[in-house]
Parts: structure tokens; C-alpha cells; sequence
């Protein structure tokens, strides 16, 4: 067997012949790449995500990844759970278990199961120092394949009961066991091969528990600030506390209900209740008589169009005329679009709508006048003007949806008494397990990929190459301005990585191995490998997920 390796390391431009079996870590440092500003802690190796760990057996392309890198990052992030996790296991000498819950304020949510006592400062300390004291010793992380059958007996020894319920049906033949100091773990994502790569993150009590603090995407070097997100936070606890209820918090207790009509009922109190939280939403708006419009705002694939649709349902039920109108009909003409800092058009500012107008429209609206409401033809770049008029009724109230509702500027002319603000998004609510939560955006982006094949056209690629400006712009224009909702809705469904599964898994398959996005979608692979198919027949028709899966009673 020869004993070198052709490879090509995209970050030098250079093709070199290195040992065969060499890891990441010793061709970064062969390479010189270490000398950069900020080191690597990952690769792409043929467009697949590889921690530092991995040997080269084969002629390669290589990317190394830094901190800056969305895979750069989800290791990062991933390795300070399990930094996290090791300090609990040490300062509570085992008796204690870490549960990583769901994202917040730029870090992560996290709880302490088994505490005698409240969550104080001095246990926030104890395990900050113990998660530093670990990254000085420059311990090494593990990344150990092994049997399943033995993986199982590593994860009862350290009473890891999550982790044997989650494989405890499992078909795989092998399973990944990390390891780090005397703790043992199991993450379905790649981690830094030793914890002097993680010397920026931080901890803080935060409610009820701790926040994980991650850098900054910026400065690895700086922290953010902690923001207090009372709203968004109370959603979230809301929503997990009654999975909890339900049985249903982890991927394996929805994959192991085998009885059809047990799934079935299960599947129908998740959507009664949803639609309970829809219907209070709606009493609260009855309760006030000075509310003349509701405007909905939320990310992209976060239900939007389905909440309004079954919001003014609920609102006819209580003596209402609902009429919908949605801001993306009052953009500006394409070519008076504002352009982003890169000198492309931006769709998603503010100031693609036009704000006079709309405001206008709104105005003589609730003063009782007839109004012409534009439609805006996509194709063109322009508003159509076909003749569509609306007068509002006594009883009539304006249900608007848009991802700037919630921006006060949208509707500056409109007297905030008049105004039911609403905050829609996919906050998952079931986890993998108990070290590893499903990131929301993942849940939207799964969402979005069957809806814009299936309804738009898209491909993957298409849909995964346009996923990080969509996030930029959420980030600039929708989650900023979130906490100003009356009232916040979580559109998620603890059995929806199931129904979406067969749906994504053929969309992603079709992205070639030579494609950038292959990497992206090899991850979501592995994501939906933790859910067992849920066939879509068992959803009703007014359901959230019917919005992307098709076969909904709501016409878009």
C-alpha cells in the first residue's frame, strides 16, 4: 500500500502528497495553518463535516473550518456541552445530571436534574472554575466507535439512561461513545479533539437554571451580553414542561409508541393543544374592543400563513369578520428595492415595503373608507392594482402577517391601542436526548425545504444556499423585535421530525456529493435518523405541518 496521500487543502490553494492515515490536527499543523489569526477546529473533507480526529485514507479535498464556519461553530458549540457536562460530573461527583433544554439569549438554556438545593451563584462558580480548570489541563476528547451492544454497556455503567433508551432499538451496528477525563458521552455531531480549543465561553445562572454563554459570531474573543427574554423564555418553559407532561420529551419516547391508535391519539391532543393556545390567543383580542388589527410576524417556515388562517377562524367563532392581508403586496417596486452591503437588492428590509402606503391603506381602513389593496406580481417586480377593494365591516378586524410586524416602524402612523402584536415561530420542543436539543432553526429549515420542492420549485441546494441570508435576515429584521409581542405561539410539533423525515430524507439525497450544501445536508441526514417515520395521513387538515406537506383545507 502506498504510504502517502494526495490531497488538496482549499484554504492554502495547494495540492500536497501527506502519510497515508494522517489526522486533521497533524496536516493543520503541517500545513502552517495554525499560525492564522484564529485556529481551526474542524474540515470539510469532501465536502463532509470531519473533526481534527480524522485520518485521511484517501486522495481528499480539504477545507479546514474555523470558529466563523457554521460546522466550525456547531463543534464548538457541541464540545462545550460536553465541557459542561464533565464539570457537573466532577463538581457533583456523578450524582447530579446535566439537561441542555433549548436555546436563548445567544447561548443555551440548561437545567441541573437530581439538585438537592436551588441553582445558586456558588454552584455557577464551582462549575465555571471546574470547565477551566479543564480546558488549562489540555485534556483530550475522545471520539471512540465502537459496537453498539458495547456502547450500551459503557452508557449503563455511567448510568446514562437517556442514551440507553435512545439506543435501545436501534438498528445501527456501530455507535459513537465520547470521552473526556472520566466522563462518557454520547453527541450526534463532531467535537475538537482536546479542550485547549475552547478557551472563550461563559456561565451564568439565568431563571430557573444556567445559560451556557457562546462567543460571539463575530470575535471569538468577546461575549456577548446577556439579554433577559422573559416572553420568548416563558414559551419555551411553557411548551417543554407539558411535553414533559405528555411523556414526549426525547426522540425516543415518540419512537417507541408502537400501537397506531395510541400514535393517533397522541398526534391529536398535540394539535388540540395548539389549538388551544391559538383559540386563547383569540379571547385575549375579544377581551380588548379598541383592537382593530392583529399583526403576526415569525421567521421563515415558522407557520405564519397557517396561524392566521386558523387565528381568524377562532375570531369568527367569537362574532368577528377577519380580513387578512399580508405586507408582502405593498413592497416598492423592485428597482427602488434598497440594497444590502454587498450591493445586492434586500427583500427583506424594512424599507422594501412601502411604508407610506401601507400606513395609508391602514389608516383610511380602520376609519371606515373603501380602499384599493394592491397584489404584488413577483414575476414583474411591481404592484398590480386589479380593482380589489375592501371596506371593513362593524365587526370586521385586520389580520396581517408579515416578518416585520412586530417592527414598530411598520406601522409608526397606526395608534398602538389598535394593536394585537403576535410572534409565531417553530421552538422544537422535543429533544434527541437530554444533551441534545434540536435547534429550532434546523426544525424551520426542514420545513422549508419540503415546502419550496414541493410548492416552489426549489431544489435543496437551492433551498440550503439561501438559508444563511434568510437567518441574517431574521437576525437583523424579526428576532430584535420579538419580545414586543402581546403574545407568543409556538408552531412546533413534538411528532413533526417524524412526518417531515421521508419528505426531506428523498430532497437531501438528491444533493450531488460534489456540491458545497452536500455538507448541510448529510447533517440533517443524520438529525432525522434519530425519529421514526410518521406517515402524514395521520394529520388533520387544519394542521401547521399540512402548510408544507401539502393536503391542508386552508387555501395559500
Amino acid at each position: 500500500m502506498d504510504d502517502k496521500v494526495k490531497i488538496y487543502c482549499k484554504n492554502l490553494e495547494n495540492i500536497m502528497e501527506v502519510p497515508y492515515g494522517i489526522t486533521l490536527e497533524e496536516l493543520y499543523s503541517r500545513c502552517g495553518i495554525e499560525q492564522s489569526e484564529e485556529p481551526m477546529i474542524g474540515a470539510l473533507v469532501n465536502n463532509k463535516v470531519r473533526s481534527l480526529s480524522y485520518r485521511i485514507h484517501k486522495p481528499s479535498v480539504v477545507d479546514f473550518l474555523n470558529y466563523y464556519s457554521k460546522y466550525g461553530r456547531d463543534i464548538y458549540v457541541r464540545s462545550l456541552f460536553f465541557l459542561l457536562s464533565h464539570a457537573v460530573d466532577e463538581v457533583f461527583s456523578n450524582k447530579v445530571r446535566l439537561q441542555i433544554k433549548h436555546s436563548i439569549s445567544g447561548g443555551r438554556f440548561c437545567t441541573l436534574e437530581n439538585m438537592d438545593e436551588p441553582i445558586n451563584e456558588e454552584t455557577v462558580n464551582k462549575l465555571l472554575g471546574k470547565m477551566r480548570e479543564t480546558v488549562a489541563k489540555n485534556l483530550p476528547i475522545e471520539h471512540v466507535v465502537m459496537l453498539t451492544s458495547e456502547a450500551m454497556k459503557e452508557f449503563e455503567r455511567h448510568h446514562l439512561d437517556d442514551k440507553l433508551e435512545l439506543f435501545k432499538n436501534s438498528d445501527r451496528i456501530f455507535t459513537s461513545v465520547h470521552k473526556l477525563g472520566n466522563s462518557v458521552n454520547f453527541y450526534y455531531s463532531y467535537l475538537v479533539p482536546s479542550t485547549r480549543y475552547l478557551k472563550t465561553f461563559g456561565l451564568e445562572k439565568y431563571e430557573n437554571g444556567l445559560l451556557l454563554k457562546l462567543p460571539s459570531k463575530k470575535n471569538i474573543r468577546t461575549m456577548p451580553k446577556t439579554m433577559q427574554l422573559p416572553k420568548l423564555f416563558s414559551v419555551y418553559k411553557y411548551d417543554k414542561e407539558w411535553a414533559s407532561k405528555m411523556g414526549i420529551s426525547y426522540s425516543y419516547n415518540i419512537n417507541q409508541i408502537s400501537d397506531p391508535k395510541r400514535l393517533q391519539n397522541e398526534i391529536l391532543v398535540a394539535e388540540a393543544y395548539q389549538e388551544k393556545r391559538i383559540a386563547a390567543a383569540a379571547e385575549m383580542i375579544h377581551s380588548n374592543s379598541d383592537i382593530k388589527m392583529v399583526l403576526i410576524s415569525g421567521p421563515s417556515s415558522s407557520g405564519k400563513t397557517t396561524t392566521c388562517r386558523r387565528l381568524s377562524v377562532q375570531l369568527s367563532v367569537l362574532g368577528y369578520d377577519p380580513v387578512q392581508i399580508s405586507v408582502d403586496d405593498f413592497f416598492v417596486e423592485r428597482d427602488e428595492t434598497p440594497l444590502d452591503e454587498h450591493g445586492e437588492k434586500d427583500f427583506e428590509s424594512l424599507y422594501a415595503v412601502d411604508l407610506p402606503l401601507f400606513n395609508d391603506t391602514l389608516n383610511r381602513l380602520v376609519s371606515g373608507e373603501e380602499v384599493e389593496i394592491p397584489t404584488f406580481d413577483f414575476s414583474k417586480g411591481c404592484k398590480v392594482w386589479n380593482g380589489n377593494k375592501l371596506k371593513l365591516k362593524d365587526n370586521s378586524i385586520l389580520v396581517i402577517e408579515g416578518i416585520h410586524c412586530l417592527n414598530p416602524e411598520l406601522t409608526a402612523q397606526i395608534p398602538d391601542k389598535l394593536k394585537f402584536k403576535m410572534f409565531v415561530s417553530a421552538l422544537t420542543s422535543i429533544s434527541i436526548d437530554k444533551e441534545n436539543p434540536v435547534p429550532t432553526a434546523d426544525n424551520r429549515l426542514l420545513r422549508r425545504l419540503v415546502r419550496d420542492y414541493n410548492y416552489r420549485g426549489y431544489s435543496a441546494v437551492d433551498t440550503i444556499r439561501r438559508w444563511s441570508s434568510v437567518r441574517r435576515g431574521e437576525e437583523k429584521n424579526i428576532f430584535p423585535f420579538q419580545e414586543n409581542a402581546d403574545y407568543m405561539i409556538n408552531t412546533s410539533l413534538i411528532f413533526e421530525l417524524g412526518v417531515l423525515k421521508p419528505y426531506a430524507i428523498r430532497i437531501l439525497l438528491e444533493v450531488p456529493e460534489s456540491s458545497v450544501e452536500y455538507a448541510e445536508a448529510i447533517r440533517l441526514i443524520v438529525l432525522l435518523s434519530f425519529f421514526k417515520v410518521i406517515p402524514e395521513s395521520v394529520l388533520p387538515g387544519n394542521s401547521i405541518l399540512r402548510e408544507f406537506v401539502g393536503g391542508s383545507k386552508f387555501s395559500y
